[in-house]
């Protein structure tokens, strides 16, 4: 009896070890990095700077969500039974988006990188640590890293939004931006801010994307390019002779408020992406980013004042934004002067590619996503090696007489156009060819707002205050009512 004792009192203590081995191993995988940044703080010979570009990335990054609002704005270029349909697509990316590159985008774009704590997997064509932020990956650092680049990644969803506005299945776009933000966004981003093959390039110092002209905007507008090309124009944009009607938005007013809140985050996106507060050069490129987004505006006001000698302010909120968007590749590696080139040229860019894929393609994009972000990001890709004038982080363009960073960027912008158009084509039209995407005439003819979301973005108001007086005079009736 008491040799079976030892032998099952032996045998619990061995579970107990064995158990607890389990949890301690668990435990220091779980808490492996730095979680409550008391590591990170002491370590750093300078504490309170590391404190002080902690508070300056998460401010960037709170402003950079805050450009949604500014995006769901952007849909009084829409008609006004579809405003609620187009909002909640951006909305879907702002959640749904952010949480998928949680799920996928974050570990295969900056795995590998070595960026910060447990990004160590991965090789130079994708990467694969990181997943859920799990292990090493909480750490106060790498969890910084991941909050910014979460919130710019929610750029994506509404880029696409813009152009598949107005005749799009729910469904379609979730699946549709699922599939971009898992494979197409995060393959493209770890090529050049994961340290990946495009960034490796030996020409110049590999390929430079500052703040994403081409990761973020050159990829979707390129889907966005293939998303309203698989779905096909709106009912009554083009006539039977391949004309095009103006379908007027319903808010200009929206569309002016949405671009000042674009503009105001923006130089908080591309500022913040320093990610460092001691980081003086943020001070050139807040200048860069406002020079190239003004200097859009102005000559579309005069392009358009011009050719019709009416002054479109909506196109010209456009060429505010497609400067913007041409100047974050170069926006640390540029003069000022060459940020108001940059910026009039995406003005300029931005008109022309609406004529072009209007008129050409005959290819509906109510918001002018495609012009705004896809053209003017595949631009900006090629300003950097054009532009940069040697003064930070070593790139140097034409200007300086070195080709070589040019050849860089000409690789990722032609890179762009296959990858993204490859994988776009596939993503739209598979789906078109398989669920189905668009909806039918007679729910596109209602409007999407009520028939896929069950109300309306602007109820009428004597119509709301009748439904209610009859549902209160219904209860007194039946005596039901009781004030």
């Amino acid at each position: 009896m008491q040799k079976i004792f030892r032998i099952r009192t032996g045998s619990l203590g061995l579970l107990m070890l064995c158990v607890t081995s389990m949890l301690f191993l668990w435990t220091s995988c779980a808490l492996a990095g730095d979680p409550n940044g008391a590591f990170t703080f002491t370590k750093s010979l300078e504490g309170l700077t590391t404190s002080g570009n902690f508070v300056w990335i998460l401010m960037a990054a709170f402003l950079i969500l805050f450009m949604q609002a500014g995006f769901m704005l952007l849909g009084g270029l829409v008609r006004s039974k579809n405003m609620l349909s187009y909002m909640t697509h951006c909305f879907m990316a702002t959640t749904a988006g952010a949480f998928i590159f949680w799920l996928f985008g974050f570990a295969l774009m900056f795995g590998g990188s070595h960026l910060a704590p447990g990004l160590v997997k991965g090789n130079s064509f994708i990467g694969y640590g990181g997943f859920l932020l799990l292990g090493e990956t909480y750490d106060v650092k790498t969890i910084l890293l991941f909050i910014f680049m979460a919130v710019v990644a929610t750029f994506i969803g509404s880029i696409i939004a813009g152009a598949v506005a107005e005749r799009i299945k729910f469904s379609a776009f979730l699946i549709s931006c699922f599939l971009v933000y898992a494979f197409v966004y995060s393959f493209y981003g770890h090529w050049i801010w994961g340290e990946g093959w495009l960034a490796e390039l030996e020409l110049g110092v590999g390929v430079k994307d500052f703040a994403g002209s081409g990761v973020v905007h050159a990829i979707g507008g390129i889907c966005a390019f293939m998303g309203a090309w698989a779905l096909g124009p709106r009912i009554g944009k083009f006539n039977p002779d391949g004309s095009s009607n103006h379908i007027p938005g319903h808010n200009i007013a929206y569309v002016l408020i949405g671009t000042i809140i674009l503009a105001f985050g923006w130089l908080a996106y591309d500022a913040g992406s320093t990610l460092a507060i001691s980081e003086l050069r943020s001070s050139i490129i807040a200048a860069n980013t406002f020079l190239a987004g003004i200097s859009g505006a102005i000559i579309v006001v005069l392009y358009t004042y011009i050719k019709n000698k009416k002054a479109d302010i909506a196109e010209a909120c456009n060429g505010a934004l497609g400067g913007f968007v041409a100047v974050s590749a170069s926006c640390a590696y540029v003069a000022p002067w060459a940020a108001v080139i940059i910026g009039l040229s995406g003005g300029l860019l931005m008109c022309a590619t609406v004529w072009l894929v209007e008129q050409k393609f005959k290819v509906d994009d109510p918001l002018g996503a495609v012009s705004v972000h896809g053209a003017n990001g595949l631009w900006g890709l090629l300003a950097v090696g054009i532009f940069a004038d040697g003064s930070y982080a070593g790139v140097s363009g034409l200007i300086t007489g070195s080709g070589g960073q040019f050849l860089a960027q000409l690789i990722a912008f032609g890179t762009a156009i296959v990858w993204a158009g490859v994988l776009g084509f596939g993503i739209f039209f598979g789906l078109k060819h398989t669920i189905g995407i668009r909806v039918s005439k007679t729910e596109e003819l209602d409007g999407l707002d009520v028939v896929l979301h069950g109300t309306q973005c602007y109820p009428p108001d004597g119509k709301y205050i009748e439904d209610i007086d009859t549902v209160v005079r219904k209860h007194i009736r039946l005596g039901e009512f009781v004030q």
